[in-house]
């Protein structure tokens, strides 16, 4: 079984940075993709950013725009999505996931996940 757990979540305001780590924990997995989307209220769920296994290929959604960084350690078995330049539209619950996915940016495509941890940005 393969379990992800995220932190770091909370309340910043506009323009600052958070950083949100995914651990895993139980026994190393070896699905190809780490990747962190988010839900909004009355939203659909939504890729952030994306990142293979060896850490060599990111993809982010187009509405990041340089802001997040999205890595991986190897030997922790850890993704971070460094946030910056947060905006009061980056408010959801963030949730870390991952699989060997046929479509990196479609949540559909994830079976494993963590349970979310809030983001929110007060203007």
């Amino acid at each position: 079984v393969q379990l992800l757990v995220e932190s770091g979540g909370g309340l910043v305001q506009a323009g600052g940075p958070l950083r949100l780590p995914c651990a895993t924990s139980g026994r190393t997995f070896t699905a190809s993709v780490m990747a962190w989307f988010r839900r909004a209220p009355g939203q659909e769920r939504e890729v952030v950013a994306a990142i293979r296994r060896n850490g060599d290929i990111t993809s982010y959604a187009d509405f990041v725009e340089g802001r997040f960084t999205i890595s991986r350690d190897a030997a922790k078995n850890t993704v971070d999505l460094q946030m910056n330049s947060l905006k009061p539209e980056d408010t959801a619950v963030y949730y870390c996931a991952t699989d060997t996915p046929f479509d990196v940016r479609n949540w559909l495509a994830y079976a494993y996940w963590g349970q979310g941890t809030q983001v929110t940005v007060s203007s």
